[in-house]
This record gives structure tokens, C-alpha cells and sequence, in this order.
């Protein structure tokens, strides 16, 4: 097992250099720019944005620059599914990275205010993956805090992927609305970033207060 996690961790390190020296890096901190690369590869765009996506993010390229870049370049539909997919594999890759190749190493690390949620991940795994995702998406960290804890495979990527639609329906059908062509929030779409953020608040509250009720 140690000679796999050895592997892995040369690959990663390995694409990260080579994007760093092709400075690919630097274009990936620019919806735009992102935009403009994937629009020039064609057909291929897609297989490049979700690849991108899975092995960029869960290693510190922010995953919002994929999802705001998806839908200044193809109709929302496909910027939902390319969007959904690309952020499922990246949680997946950040989640089992932290579950099997480094666990020990991310376990020393894992932020105290997502520690807190330890115990309500025990009782409740399902409903608490669902609720983290819903209200704070998919930053590396909860990857790997998720990773480390006691949640089940199967358990964090349905959690993750049923908190992950509605943010990400929105943000796709939106985005002409949210985000002008260099990636910036438009002043008038901050009204429905204001609101969705309040939406995806009130959900979870109302979940949580839910499944306490019921003592899950």
C-alpha cells in the first residue's frame, strides 16, 4: 500500500509541475481565460474541463473557477452536467486521497470547525455529508475532512451529490445572469447570489433542526 500511495502522490505532483511550468496554472484563476482555452479545444473541451476539474481542485485550484467558467462557454444544460460530474470526481479523488493514500497526514491537519461535525457524522452521515456539501460546496479541505472520518464510500458521494444539484442547477442556469465574460459577479446578478446563498441556509437549517426532531 505504501508504494501506491508513493505513486499517486509522484503523479499528482508531477501534473501540478507540469501546469505550473506550462503556466496553465495561472489561466485556471481566470474564468475567462479558462473559457477561451476549453472553447479553442473543440469537442475535446469537455473531456479537458472535467479531467482539469478532477485533478486541479481537490489540490487546491479553486473549484469555482470550473463552475463559473462552464456556463460562459456551452448552453446551461451542459454546464450542469459537465459541472455535476467534474465536482463529484474531484470530491471523489479528494475524498479517497485522504482516506487511502494520506490519511494520517490530512488527519493532523483537518481544520478544528470542521472537527466540530465529527459526531453528527456518526450519527447522521448521510444527512451531514448532504447538508456540508449544500451550504459549503467542495473545498478541498471538507474533501479530506470527509475522507478521514467515519463516513462510508457510498454515503459521502450520494450525500455529495444530492447537496451538490441544487447549487449547482442554479449557478448553471444563472450564469449568464450571475457572471459577465471575465468571471466577476454582475452587479445585477447579486440579488440572486444573495438569494440562493440565503435559500441554501435556510434548507440546511431546516433539515438539521428536522433530523434532530427525529433524533437521527
Amino acid at each position: 500500500m505504501t508504494k501506491w500511495r508513493l505513486v499517486v502522490l509522484a503523479i499528482v505532483g508531477v501534473l501540478l509541475f507540469i501546469g505550473w511550468q506550462q503556466g496553465a496554472l495561472d489561466r485556471l484563476q481566470h474564468p475567462r481565460q479558462l473559457a477561451d482555452a476549453l472553447l479553442a479545444m473543440g469537442p475535446m473541451g469537455y473531456l479537458a474541463f472535467i479531467a482539469a476539474y478532477t485533478l486541479l481542485q481537490p489540490f487546491g485550484v479553486p473549484g469555482t473557477v470550473f463552475v463559473v467558467a462552464a456556463p460562459l462557454i456551452w448552453p446551461w444544460p451542459v454546464a450542469f452536467a459537465l459541472n455535476l460530474v467534474g465536482t463529484m470526481l474531484a470530491s471523489i479523488v479528494g475524498f479517497s486521497f485522504a482516506r487511502f493514500v494520506a490519511r494520517d497526514w490530512v488527519q493532523a491537519r483537518i481544520p478544528p470547525r470542521l472537527r466540530r461535525y465529527e459526531d453528527a457524522l456518526r450519527a447522521r452521515a448521510l444527512e451531514t455529508t448532504f447538508l456540508l456539501r449544500l451550504v459549503l460546496w467542495m473545498p478541498p479541505p471538507l474533501h479530506y475532512f470527509l475522507g478521514v472520518s467515519s463516513v462510508p464510500f457510498w454515503t459521502h458521494a450520494l450525500g455529495s451529490l444530492l447537496g451538490y444539484i441544487p447549487p449547482l442547477l442554479l449557478v448553471s442556469y444563472l450564469g449568464g445572469t450571475l457572471f459577465d465574460e471575465t468571471g466577476a459577479v454582475q452587479t445585477s446578478g447579486l440579488p440572486a447570489l444573495v438569494g440562493l446563498s440565503a435559500l441554501s441556509l435556510l434548507l440546511a437549517a431546516w433539515l438539521w433542526r428536522r433530523g434532530k426532531r427525529k433524533g437521527l
